[in-house]
C-alpha cells in the first residue's frame, strides 16, 4: 500500500469514528444547517477525487489495451462494472464518474509534453469543492456537444461563467442556466436542435396488468407550449378556488397530477362531440422575444430565410427559434411581447387577461414566474412589495410575481423584498428575516438566476 494511500486509509478511519458519534436528533436549526454544509463539503471533496480516480480507470481499461486493460486484469468486463461492484455507484453513476474524470485530468501531448484538462474550470472548481459532480457533469456534456460549433475560446470563456454562476443553484435552475448557455454559444445550431426536438415527439399509451393505462410522452416547445398552458391555467384556477372555498366538504380533494390527467379528459369528451372550435379559450400563451427576433419572424413570413433570433415562451425553459415564432403567431391565444435594446416593452399584444391584465403581464415579463421559487406565471400573483394594507401602491414598481406557497411564506415569516434596475432587467432581492439569517444577506431571485452572465 502507498504511503498516499495508508494516510487516506488513516484519515477514514478517524472518520468512521467521527460520524458514528453524530447524534442529529433534536439539533438546534443553526447546528443542523451547519453539519449539512459540512457533510454537502465533505462528499464534494470525496466524488471529485472519486472522479479523477475513475477517470484513470477509463484510461487504463481503454478498449485497445483488450486483455491488458485494468478492469480486465481485475476480473470485471468494464470500467463502469468495477466501479459499481467497488464502490456501491449504479452503472449509470459510474459513466458519468469517468465522464467528469477524463474530462478533468491533465493531458499529454504527441511529444510528451504535459497540457492541462480538457476543461480546466471544471476541475479546479471539483477540486476547491465548489462545484458537485452533477452540475459538474451538466457543464460539460453541454460544452462538449457544442465545442465543434462554438470553438475552443467562447466555450472557455463560457466554461468560466458557469463555474462562478452554478454553486447554489438548484438542478432545474442550472439546467436553465446551460439551456441559454447552449443558445448563446451556438445560435446557428438551434434550428437543427429545434427540428430534431420536433422530430422525436410522440405520445403513447398501454394497458397495465392491472387495467389502467399509463401514457408516456415527449414534445417539442412548439407543442408543448398550448397543452401546458392549458392544464397549468386550469390547474390553477381550480387550486385558486379551493383557497377561497370556506366549506371544506366542497373543496377539490384531487392532487395536481389527477387534476392534469382529468382536465385533459374533459378536453376530449368535449373534442369528440364538439362541431366547432372555441372561440374563447381559457388559458393565455406568452412568447417573448426581442425586436431583432421579431423583425427575424417578419422576414422569415415574407420569404427571407436569412433571419435569426430566439425568443422564450412561458412556461417552457427551452428557448425557440424566430422561425418557431413565425408558426406560433397564427394562433390568436398568443401575446407576443416584444422588447426594446434597454429593455422597455414595444408591444405587448392586444389580449387581457384577468388580475389588472397589462399589469400582471407587465411584472410576469420581468420575473418570468414566481420569483422566489421559480414556478411558471400561471401558478403566481401579483403581490404588493409594500403591502397594501400598510399603503403600498397598485404599480408596476410595486408589485412582485410569487406563486401562493411563497406569498404566505414571504408574509408569515417576514421576508423584506427590494428591486433594483429598471424593466425587464430589474432584478428582485429577497431579505431573509433576521431569525432566519442573522447577518440578512440578500437572497437574488427572479430568472437571473439562471441566466449567463455576460
Amino acid at each position: 500500500m502507498s504511503r498516499m494511500t495508508s494516510a487516506l486509509s488513516e484519515s477514514l478511519a478517524a472518520l468512521r469514528a467521527d460520524v458514528a458519534d453524530l447524534d442529529v436528533d433534536g439539533l438546534a436549526p443553526d447546528e443542523l444547517r451547519a453539519l449539512t454544509d459540512v457533510l454537502g463539503a465533505l462528499r464534494r471533496s470525496v466524488d471529485a477525487s472519486l472522479a479523477a480516480a475513475s477517470g484513470e480507470i477509463a484510461r487504463q481499461s481503454r478498449r485497445e489495451l483488450g486483455k491488458d486493460g485494468f478492469a480486465r486484469r481485475q476480473g470485471y468486463s468494464s470500467p463502469g462494472t468495477l466501479l459499481s461492484a467497488t464502490t456501491g455507484v449504479t452503472t449509470g453513476e459510474a459513466a458519468r464518474l469517468m465522464r467528469v474524470g477524463e474530462a478533468i485530468a491533465p493531458r499529454m501531448s504527441l511529444v510528451g509534453e504535459r497540457l492541462p484538462a480538457k476543461h480546466p474550470h471544471v476541475a479546479e472548481a471539483l477540486r476547491s469543492g465548489a462545484l458537485g459532480l452533477a452540475a459538474a457533469e451538466a457543464i460539460v456534456g453541454m460544452l462538449d456537444r457544442v465545442a465543434v460549433r462554438a470553438g475552443t475560446a467562447a466555450c472557455d470563456e463560457m466554461e468560466s461563467i458557469l463555474v462562478a454562476q452554478a454553486p447554489g443553484l438548484t438542478s432545474d435552475e442550472l439546467r436553465r442556466l446551460l439551456l441559454d448557455a447552449e443558445m448563446r454559444l451556438d445560435p446557428d445550431g438551434a434550428e437543427d436542435r429545434e427540428q430534431d426536438r420536433r422530430d422525436r415527439r410522440m405520445l403513447a399509451w398501454r394497458t397495465e396488468r392491472d387495467g389502467s393505462v399509463s401514457f408516456t410522452g415527449r414534445a417539442d416547445p412548439e407543442t408543448a407550449a398550448p397543452i401546458v398552458a392549458l392544464l397549468d391555467g386550469m390547474v390553477t384556477q381550480r387550486m385558486r378556488a379551493n383557497e377561497h372555498e370556506p366549506d371544506e366538504a366542497r373543496r377539490d380533494r384531487r392532487t395536481r397530477l389527477q387534476m392534469q390527467i382529468d382536465i385533459l379528459a374533459d378536453v376530449a369528451r368535449h373534442a369528440l362531440g364538439c362541431t366547432a372550435i372555441p372561440t374563447r379559450p381559457i388559458a393565455t400563451m406568452v412568447v417573448r422575444m426581442d425586436y431583432d427576433t421579431f423583425r427575424a419572424a417578419l422576414d422569415e413570413q415574407n420569404g427571407d430565410a436569412s433571419g435569426g433570433g430566439m425568443a422564450t415562451i412561458d412556461g417552457i425553459e427551452q428557448p425557440v427559434t424566430a422561425k418557431a415564432v413565425r408558426r406560433m403567431a397564427v394562433d390568436a391565444q398568443i401575446i407576443p411581447c416584444v422588447l426594446g435594446g434597454k429593455s422597455e416593452i414595444l408591444d405587448l399584444g392586444r389580449r387581457e387577461r384577468l388580475f389588472t391584465p397589462k399589469q400582471k403581464l407587465a411584472i410576469s415579463i420581468r420575473d418570468e414566474g414566481c420569483a422566489f421559487c421559480g414556478a411558471p406565471p400561471g401558478h403566481a400573483v401579483v403581490h404588493h412589495i409594500e403591502w397594501w394594507s400598510r399603503g403600498g401602491r397598485t404599480d408596476l414598481d410595486n408589485g412582485i410575481l410569487l406563486c401562493v406557497a411563497c406569498h404566505h411564506r414571504i408574509h408569515d415569516d417576514g421576508w423584506d423584498i427590494r428591486i433594483e434596475g429598471a424593466g425587464v432587467d430589474a432584478v428582485p432581492w429577497f431579505i431573509p428575516p433576521p431569525w432566519l439569517d442573522h447577518t440578512r444577506t440578500p437572497r437574488r431571485g427572479g430568472p437571473t438566476r439562471y441566466r449567463v452572465a455576460c
